[in-house]
């Protein structure tokens, strides 16, 4: 069988790889895709979160792809397929001495095609999602990366009107061009009122409802007029009516707009919440194989799937190298919450406190701070102290550069910077209520009377935060989290699990810097 044939074939290649990097389940998950591809049957991977950031598992599913003696997709970022093309794949093939064709691309290369082809999530989601027979059914997929798979299928559903597309609309309706200008200058208006907040977007208010319920009232008279964009927006609008006018029936859309000040410039956006009914007729045209890193404590990631529409599937959770991925971890207990005036004060103290105590030893510290004036706020303290060691959201970092950064850069940039010695953290990362497309979410859960901190904010902030500390885990450096609710809330106890393995601290000096580089 193909399982035993890769086994036995990636074994001696691993044996024959001085300085490989070693992970002790390449064997299991190469044999778990081999079984997948043969079987035809899917399946949920989760590789934990260090092993995930240094990508090593993906020997394994390269090695059972190339074996295979039908056709594979594999669905990764461009930096991905660019590692596979130039390091994973030669290095196997050579070994393997398979001369399996490899194609990249945005659609199938042709009906006689028997390879491997490496494509983007973002033009396999397209070509699905409108089932326009980019890519064939039946061809088993493996999809990496798939922390992020509910942030691309949303993206890939988003649908936006520009401020270009309101003078496409007059030019396509100039009878009712008064019309639509003036429904754009009320919009403005009515957007232009909103405060101020660092998201710089807004979920749809009752009054610019009736603006474009206006608006569209008008345009009805010329539907097959309508350019693209504002028919499927058209379209989405009068589905999100349906149920909004409707108390017990639960939005399954969100509509909001952005707002760019300075340009006086405003944009109008959709994107459904509920994605299970969207993707189950993808998961039912060919076998996927979803690799994660770090999707969800259980092993079955039952919250993962409900979100996905993925109903019947083999789940593997490989477990983490307790000896060699170990953190230490300080959490104080005294500090205040949060959401306290003196918060801000406490963490500032603190950070600075740390920072003096590791001056003397060798890496790159990291600041992580979800809140935007925070942040600023943080970032001008020390580099006021500190100087040109201090750099807020830049990857250009001295030897012992202190950055100073937001989630989302930390996740974009953590693989072209240095593993930091010390990473502090100011907050759980709990998406924030003050964000309107969260509060949009959340808003759902209620109207459907479900538990959204369990099955929404602290699922994504588990997630978030073992991808955010994977790489300190490389040294075994210093994690300091600030955040008190760790100790003093009932679900702390998952964070800390999460975060494990971990050895407290409950001390700070200059020693514990010196012995992270030994």
């Amino acid at each position: 069988m193909i399982e035993a044939e890769v086994h036995l074939s990636l074994h001696n290649f691993l044996r024959s790889q001085v300085g490989f990097p070693a992970w002790p389940h390449h064997l299991t998950m190469a044999r778990l895709v081999a079984r997948a591809l043969r079987l035809g049957r899917s399946a949920l991977i989760q590789v934990g979160a260090v092993c995930g950031y240094q990508g090593r598992y993906r020997t394994s599913f390269i090695a059972s792809a190339l074996m295979w003696h039908d056709p594979v997709i594999i669905v990764a970022t461009e930096n991905v397929q660019q590692r596979l093309l130039n390091i994973e794949i030669p290095r196997l093939q050579q070994w393997l001495l398979t001369q399996k064709p490899i194609r990249t691309g945005e659609v199938w290369p042709g009906s006689n095609f028997q390879g491997l082809l490496l494509t983007s999530p973002q033009a396999w989601l397209k070509s699905q999602l409108a089932d326009d027979g980019g890519f064939p059914a039946n061809i088993p997929t493996i999809i990496d990366g798939v922390d992020d798979l509910e942030d691309w299928v949303r993206d890939q559903l988003t649908q936006d009107i520009q401020p270009h597309d309101w003078d496409q609309l007059m030019l396509a309706c100039p009878q009712e061009s008064e019309v639509i200008r003036e429904a754009r200058i009320q919009l403005t208006h009515e957007l232009f009122q909103h405060p101020e907040n660092p998201y710089n977007c807004y979920l749809i208010s009752q009054s610019e409802i009736e603006i474009l319920q206006g608006l569209f009232l008008v345009l009805d008279q010329n539907t097959d007029d309508l350019p693209v964009a504002w028919q499927n927006f058209r379209q989405q609008f009068q589905n999100y009516l349906n149920t909004y006018s409707d108390p017990f029936s639960p939005s399954t859309d969100l509509f909001w707009s952005t707002i760019a000040r300075r340009q006086g410039l405003f944009s109008l956006h959709y994107a459904p919440i509920e994605l299970p009914e969207i993707l189950v007729p993808i998961w039912q045209r060919q076998p996927v194989v979803l690799v994660g890193s770090a999707l969800e404590p259980d092993t079955e990631a039952p919250l993962f799937r409900q979100r996905l529409g993925l109903d019947d599937l083999t789940c593997l959770k490989f477990s983490a190298d307790h000896q060699g991925e170990a953190i230490q971890l300080y959490a104080p207990h005294k500090l205040p919450l949060p959401n306290t005036p003196e918060f801000q004060g406490a963490f500032i103290h603190q950070v600075r406190t740390l920072v003096c105590l590791s001056a003397t030893a060798p890496g790159v510290t990291v600041v992580l701070v979800g809140d935007v004036p925070l942040k600023s706020r943080v970032g001008a303290i020390l580099a006021a102290e500190f100087g040109s060691r201090v750099q807020v959201e830049k990857t250009c970092l001295d030897e012992n550069g202190i950055l100073v950064t937001g989630w989302e850069y930390w996740r974009e940039h953590y693989h072209v910077l240095p593993a930091p010695r010390l990473l502090m953290i100011a907050t759980l990362p709990l998406p924030s209520l003050e964000n309107p497309l969260v509060a949009g979410r959340v808003a759902h859960y209620k109207r459907s009377h479900q538990d959204w901190f369990r099955l929404y904010l602290l699922p994504t902030a588990l997630n978030e935060l073992q991808r955010a500390i994977a790489p300190v885990r490389e040294h075994k450096g210093i994690v300091a989290l600030f955040d008190t609710r760790v100790v003093n809330r009932s679900y702390g106890a998952q964070i800390l699990t999460a975060l494990s393995p971990l050895a407290r601290l409950n001390y700070l000096d200059p020693s514990l810097f010196s012995q992270t580089n030994e």
